[in-house]
């Protein structure tokens, strides 16, 4: 599943093209993703100009004209890609398509239908069940050591279960939270309750440092998350333990083929990478 880096790439190739042109086009080609699309969907965005797209956790948020905001998410297999020109011709799994007052094409691709479509209006969007309740922005400035202390003090989980838990914060995802931890020395198993003080601080850099890092190669392609614009992104070789069971972890002096290198655990039905030797 796209996680915050996919998303916040897609948002920023997305905004580029759409940011004050107006939607004079809105195709479904189907009533429905994982959940129903909104009766009235198309023509309540129909005609609208895009004012401005944002990201919040995993969503999509795009703004329009006179209030509406459509918030979408890619689900395991979504995709937003812009073409020029008249919209090619439809794909299997093209679902639904956008097309400006420029002659950009956007296309909602989505193999497996887990992605989703909605439709709110700015003054209830705060409060939309998909929203409410959601942690802080790992990015923003109220992610801080100490309010992740907090959020972990009562935490009776493993730290990588509490991590994806998206009350905590919002927008990690498996890969992510397995670099990060690897980055700030935290064993995926411990409990999440014991991580506080420097360690809280430190975890929270590590976050950040890693999702900036992906940010800016584009986000991890690993089958089908491709850009706005259907480039790959490429952060996926800058992986330190993701995926890497048994090799040794950046700066690793040991002997891979002694201590076994990167291992991984199943945690929750999923899969986790981390340097049993490095991570306490």
């Amino acid at each position: 599943m796209p996680e915050l880096p996919e998303v916040e790439t897609v948002c920023r190739g997305l905004a580029a093209r759409l940011e004050g042109r107006r939607l004079v086009r809105v195709e479904l080609r189907r009533p429905d993703l994982r959940e129903p699309i909104p009766a009235g969907f198309a023509a309540a965005v129909r005609g609208r100009r895009v004012e401005a797209i944002r990201r919040r956790a995993k969503y999509i948020l795009i703004h329009l004209d006179g209030g509406p905001v459509v918030i979408a998410h890619l689900g395991m297999s979504g995709r937003m890609v812009i073409s020029d020109g008249p919209a090619p011709p439809p794909g299997r799994h093209d679902h639904v398509v956008f097309e400006t007052d420029d002659g950009a094409t956007i296309t909602f691709n989505d193999a497996r239908r887990f992605g989703l479509l909605d439709l709110t209006c700015e003054a209830a969007l705060a409060g939309h069940p998909r929203l409410a309740g959601l942690g802080p922005e790992p990015l923003g400035a109220d992610f801080t050591g100490a309010a992740l202390a907090l959020a972990l003090r009562d935490r009776r989980t493993p730290i990588k279960a509490a991590l994806l838990d998206q009350r905590v914060v919002a927008g990690l995802g498996n890969i992510y939270v397995s670099e990060s931890l690897f980055h700030a020395g935290i064993d995926p198993a411990r409990m999440a309750a014991s991580v506080q003080g420097r360690q809280a601080s430190r975890l929270v850099a590590a976050i950040r440092r890693v999702l900036r890092a992906a940010i800016a190669a584009g986000g991890s392609s690993l089958r089908d998350y491709v850009q706005a614009n259907g480039e790959l992104g490429y952060f996926q070789h800058s992986f330190a333990v993701y995926g890497r069971t048994g090799q040794p972890c950046p700066g690793c002096t040991c002997d891979p083929t002694l201590t076994g290198g990167i291992a991984r655990l199943i945690q929750a039905n999923r899969s986790t990478f981390y340097c049993p030797h490095r991570q306490r």
